[in-house]
C-alpha cells in the first residue's frame, strides 16, 4: 500500500471504518440516483415500489457486489475476516433476491427476471465471471443503464423510448466515471510517487489525483441532487 488511502473516502485500518470503506459511498449513491432518476420519468410514482427498488440495489449493488469485489483480491486491503466478507456480500445479494421475489408476487412476476439479471450482474462484476462487464462499456451498462431502466420498470412495468434515452445517458456518465477513476485507483493504490511537468508547471502526486478525484466528487453530489430534484417534481402541489 502507498502512504494515501485506498480511495478519497476510505478510512481504512478500524472495522468501522473498513465497513463504512466497503459501501463505496459516493459511488453507491450514484448508481442509486439512477434508480431515482428513472423513476421519476413516470408519470405518478409509487413510493413503496420506488423504496423496494432502491434497497435491492443498495444491498445487492452498494453491500453484496463490494463485499465480494473485496473477497477477491481485496483492492481496499481491509481486514475484514474472509467469513465476514462472503456473509456480506451473499447476504446483500440475498437481500435484492429476495425484494424481487416479493415484487413478482406483489408486482409482476417479470420482477424476478430483473432481478435474476441484477444479481447475475453484481456478481459477475465482483468476482470477475466476464471481462467484458470489466470493461468500460460493460461496467457503464451494468451501473448505469440497468438502474435506470429497472427504476422505471418498477414504477410503470413497461418500457419508453424516453427512458431507454436516459440510459444511454447514464452509460455515456457512468463511463466517465470508469475513465477517471481508473488512473485515480492506479495512483493511489500502485504508484508510490508520480510527477507529471506540464509546460512550466509540476503536478505531484496530490495534484494529479485531485485532477480525477475532484470531478468524481462533484458529479456524485451532483446526480444525488439530481435525482432527489426530479422526485420532488411529483410531491403533490
Amino acid at each position: 500500500m502507498t502512504g494515501l488511502r485506498p480511495a478519497f473516502y476510505a478510512r481504512t485500518g478500524t472495522r468501522l471504518g473498513d465497513l463504512f470503506a466497503l459501501l463505496h459511498l459516493p459511488y453507491t449513491m450514484w448508481h442509486l440516483s439512477y434508480v431515482a432518476i428513472g423513476a421519476a420519468m413516470a408519470p405518478a410514482i409509487d413510493g413503496l415500489r420506488l423504496v423496494g427498488t432502491l434497497l435491492a440495489f443498495a444491498f445487492g449493488l452498494g453491500v453484496g457486489a463490494h463485499a465480494l469485489d473485496e473477497l477477491h483480491d481485496r483492492p481496499l486491503s481491509t481486514r475484514l475476516s474472509s467469513r465476514t466478507l462472503r456473509t456480506l456480500g451473499w447476504g446483500g445479494l440475498g437481500v435484492a433476491a429476495v425484494v424481487a421475489l416479493a415484487a413478482s408476487l406483489i408486482i409482476s412476476p417479470v420482477a424476478l427476471a430483473w432481478g435474476a439479471v441484477g444479481v447475475l450482474l453484481a456478481a459477475a462484476y465482483a468476482l470477475e465471471w466476464s471481462q467484458w462487464l470489466h470493461s468500460t462499456v460493460g461496467f457503464a451498462v451494468a451501473w448505469g443503464a440497468f438502474p435506470v431502466l429497472v427504476g422505471y420498470w418498477a414504477q410503470t412495468e413497461s418500457l419508453s423510448l424516453a427512458v431507454v434515452v436516459v440510459a444511454v445517458a447514464a452509460t455515456a456518465l457512468s463511463m466517465s466515471q470508469r475513465l477517471l477513476s481508473t488512473p485515480a485507483r492506479q495512483v493511489r493504490r500502485v504508484v508510490m510517487d508520480a510527477t507529471a511537468e506540464i509546460g512550466e508547471q509540476r503536478w505531484d502526486r496530490s495534484t494529479l489525483l485531485a485532477t480525477w478525484e475532484r470531478p468524481l466528487q462533484l458529479l456524485a453530489l451532483a446526480h444525488v441532487l439530481l435525482a432527489v430534484g426530479l422526485l420532488l417534481t411529483h410531491l403533490p402541489r
